[in-house]
């Protein structure tokens, strides 16, 4: 039988620190948000730049981590898939859609002295290290996440789902 691929792979900057909360049955969850940008020329020549930005959600351990160790402006590498999810709108009772990115692998790029807020005396968690780039690389083993329903946040915050949406 054949089967899809469902895989989506990013480097960008963090547009916000990690947002780490814990569900009824204790499990982990961080949501953030990372910034793609691309350059390309308009019709008329002109160099134009895009800026896309991208919900990612995180689980378990690996949700800890990103909570931790990322901050606004840190340059990282995602790796997970696109997830879908809906809800019902309390203040509208209209049914709302996201797509975001659950993440199963993170490595953090560049210097921690050029990226700003990344643990001061430089010295990063145990576990594999992405000697490359001079980042941690960390792979979300939590495959509960698949399945849960959790409504993860909108880009900053709360604004687009009320605290009162969530199912905890």
């Amino acid at each position: 039988m054949a089967r899809g691929l469902n895989k989506a792979m990013l480097i960008g900057h963090l547009g916000t620190d990690p947002e780490l909360r814990v569900t009824p049955s204790g499990q982990s969850v961080a949501n953030f948000t990372v910034a793609t940008n691309e350059s390309f020329k308009d019709s008329s020549g002109n160099l134009q730049e895009r800026t896309e930005w991208h919900r990612i959600v995180a689980w378990g351990r690996l949700a800890e981590i990103c909570q931790q160790y990322l901050k606004k402006g840190r340059q990282v590498y995602i790796e997970g898939k696109l997830q879908t999810r809906s809800w019902d709108d309390q203040k509208t009772g209209e049914k709302r859609y996201t797509t975001e990115i659950v993440c199963s692998d993170m490595q953090m790029l560049g210097s921690p002295r050029d990226q700003g807020g990344f643990n001061q005396g430089g010295n990063y968690p145990q576990g594999n290290t992405g000697q490359a780039y001079g980042g941690g690389n960390f792979q979300g083993r939590d495959q509960q996440q698949q399945n849960s329903g959790y409504p993860s946040s909108p880009p900053g915050g709360m604004q687009e789902q009320e605290k009162d949406d969530l199912p905890f």
